[in-house]
Parts: structure tokens; sequence; C-alpha cells
């Protein structure tokens, strides 16, 4: 039977705090069977399950190429039955912390040979979650075209930004714009990317299919951000997670490893074209059920990396040769830009700051060894960075490139707000 393998993590108000001792079931979502229960540990970490899934086929092969006698009935977003290849496996589960709150997260999704990450926060903005099927599977309402930028308003009137900055929190409106009943949650950038990724393509790709999506999300968020769009329009949020209008989004779903390391590596990233400075509001599509010219085919993506494209050459195959890829020049909320790879043997402020940034967070986590702050990356500061890549799901290299310093960086800003509470 394929295999894939699932990671819970635990929170207490924020990343900035593990939550231990959390109790947490995991059942079949279809038999009801009970996987595992297990408790999480000091760092807020439930040991990695391994669970049952279908094979890699049924989601790297498009649907109408695969013959699928074992195929499922899955409900559709209306309720009626329809015929679906189910490429996951899905489990239910529940989480109990020592205070008595309890999460419910159903149809947490699992493929072969991936990994699976699943965080809960208590106390969560929702204790009860049923993640739907990814977007690509259908279901969901095709997105309504839209040109790829934005004429910008006078100078006077709505507040625009500058250049392109990748904030710190994105609110999404879990409803069409209009719907006023509808709740807004809010979540870091980058947890926002991998969500909409994990909620739109498979995890099971090449990675450069996976990075060609990921940079599209991110310069279609980025475009809400630049132009301000739903704000200029007097609306509370960044962006919805109707497909109609924006992309797929569900507050507290399972995201991916896969996934997760192409988002932390490319975050700041955005397509644009020569001579304009707002991102391109990427659009895309499945490919098969909905293809239009201009518009990045999902399953084409894939078929391309397959066939050894890197993900600006798929990039440019849909947007155009003239496309080119830019990177935001800030991160909001984050102390410090990256200063470029530290290891064993720098030395200076930079690592001075690491230095620093790593013992607060080990107050929290302390598995994290403390280190002197001397300015010097020797076997102490190689050691906690190597702890702290464990704990958050980073590959472990003892190394901080891109995507470790950013982390490091967002578990150190939730650490501070939460000494000032």
């Amino acid at each position: 039977m394929p295999i894939g393998t699932l990671i819970v993590s635990t929170f207490d108000n924020s990343i900035g705090r593990p939550a231990a001792d959390v109790q947490v079931t995991i059942k079949n979502a279809v038999s009801g069977e009970v996987i595992s229960n297990g408790v999480t540990d000091g760092e807020g970490k439930l040991s990695p399950v391994l669970l049952d899934t279908p094979p890699e086929a049924l989601s790297t092969t498009p649907p109408e190429t695969v013959s699928d006698p074992e195929s499922e009935i899955s409900p559709d977003t209306e309720g009626s039955p329809k015929e679906t290849r189910i490429p996951f496996g899905a489990y239910d589960i529940t989480a109990q912390n020592t205070n008595g709150d309890i999460t419910n997260i159903d149809n947490v999704q699992v493929y072969e040979d991936t990994v699976s990450l699943q965080n809960i926060t208590f106390p969560g903005q929702s204790n009860d979650i049923n993640i739907p099927n990814p977007a690509i599977m259908g279901g969901m309402p095709e997105k309504i075209p839209e040109a790829e930028t934005k004429r910008l308003p006078d100078a006077g009137g709505t507040v625009v930004l500058a250049r392109p900055v990748v904030p710190s929190l994105i609110v999404v409106h879990a409803g069409v714009p209009s719907d006023s009943s509808a709740p807004n949650y809010t979540v870091s950038f980058t947890d926002y990317i991998k969500n909409v990724a994990s909620s739109e393509i498979f995890a099971t790709w090449p990675r450069e299919a996976i990075k060609a999506n990921v940079i599209a999300i991110i310069s279609f968020t980025l475009n809400r951000v630049y132009t301000e769009w739903y704000r200029g329009k007097g609306y509370d949020f960044t962006v919805t997670n109707t497909t109609s209008y924006d992309q797929a989004f569900t507050y507290g779903r399972n995201f991916f490893s896969e996934i997760s390391d192409v988002v932390d590596e490319v975050f700041t990233m955005y397509i644009t074209r020569e001579n304009i400075s707002q991102p391109l509001l990427a659009q895309y599509s499945d490919g098969i059920n909905v293809v239009r010219d201009g518009w990045l085919s999902q399953w084409g993506s894939k078929e391309l990396a397959d066939q050894g494209y890197s993900a600006l050459r798929i990039l440019q195959t849909y947007y155009g040769r003239d496309i080119v890829i830019r990177q935001a020049e800030r991160v909001e909320g984050i102390p410090l830009s990256f200063p470029g790879v530290l290891n064993t043997g720098s030395s200076g402020g930079n690592v001075r700051a690491l230095q620093n940034q790593l013992n607060a967070i080990s107050n929290n986590y302390p598995l994290i060894p403390k280190v002197a702050v001397d300015g010097i990356y020797g076997a102490e500061t190689e050691e906690a960075v190597r702890v702290f890549q464990q704990i958050f799901n980073l590959p472990v290299t003892g190394s901080v490139n891109f995507p470790t310093w950013y982390r490091i960086s967002d578990v150190y800003v939730a650490v501070r707000k939460l000494s000032e509470l």
C-alpha cells in the first residue's frame, strides 16, 4: 500500500509558543477507524505518522488519461453526488489541549511519498474545519477574468504602495466580497501562499511545476496588496477565498512540505513586465475543463516540468516571453533583511543578531540550545540552527539560507509579541 507522512504541530496563541501535551487523535475519514492516538511533546510536535494513500498516479496524471476502477463517490460543493478520483488519503484529526479546548479538522489530505503538515493553534479563529478537495479536482466556481494590471488611482486618492512589499499578514474574506456576514481570517503571508498552493494543485508534482504555480499565486496576491484592490472599494480585507474572484483558501487546512519548501524559497518573487512596477494579476486555470489564452495551465505546467522546463520557462510559455521575475525589496515586519548565507566561519553583526534571535526563541523552545552572543558562527550556533530547522520542518543543514533566515525572523517576532502580552 502506498504511504505518506503526516506531521502535526500545535501552538499556544502563535508559532512563538508551542502547545505541549495536546491529545491528538487521527481517524480514517472514510471508515472512522482510529489510526493514531498521541500527545505532543515539549516542542508541540507529534511523532510523524505514516498513513495509507492512493497511488501517486492519481495526482500526477490528468483525469481523462487515467483509468481508475476504484474511483470513489465524492460530493461536489453543492452536495450532489459526483464521481471523482480521490488521489489522497483522507483523515480526520481531533486535538484537545490541557485547557480542554478542542479543534476538529476533517478531510486532512495525505499523498503518496509526501509530507503533510498540519498546524493547530489554540485558540484558533475556527475550531471546526472541513477541508475541501483541491480546486484542480473541480467543483469550485470558475475565475472571472480580469486585466493583468490595474489602473492605479490618481495622486491624492486611495493610498497605493510606492513599490511592491511583502506584507506580514493577509486578511482573507471567506465569501464573495459583498457578503458582510462571512468571516475574515488573518494569517501570515507565507502561510497564506502555502495554503492556497495546497488548495489549488498537488504536492506530488515536479518541483519546477510547483514553483511556477507558487510564483503565479504570489504575483496574484501581491497585485491585490499593491493596488489595495478591495480596501480601495471600502472593504476591510486583502483577498477573498472565492475562486470566482481570487484563489482557493481554507483556514486551518494542512499544507505540504514539498510546497512549503518552495514557498519559503521564493515568497518575495513575483511576475511583472518591463517598465511597470506592479506585480501581474497572474491568472490560471486547470487547463482541462477551463483553458484561457494568457493564463497559466496548471496541468500544462506539470507536463512542461516533466519535459524539463524550468519554472521561468513554464511561466514564459503562458504569460509571454517578455515577463520578468522581480523580488520585493522589503518584507514587512521583519527586523533585518536577508544578509546572504550564514554558516560556520561567518562572523559579524548579522551573526550576532541571529544568535540573539535564537536565544529569545529558545526561551519558548528549550530544545534549541542557548549560544554565546559573540558574532562568531561556530559549532554551538550551527547546532542551534539545526535544532530550529528540525522543529520547524525545514531542511536540516545547520546553515542559515534565505528560508531559514526568514523563518527565524518570523518566530522571533512572534516570541517578542507574546512577551508584550
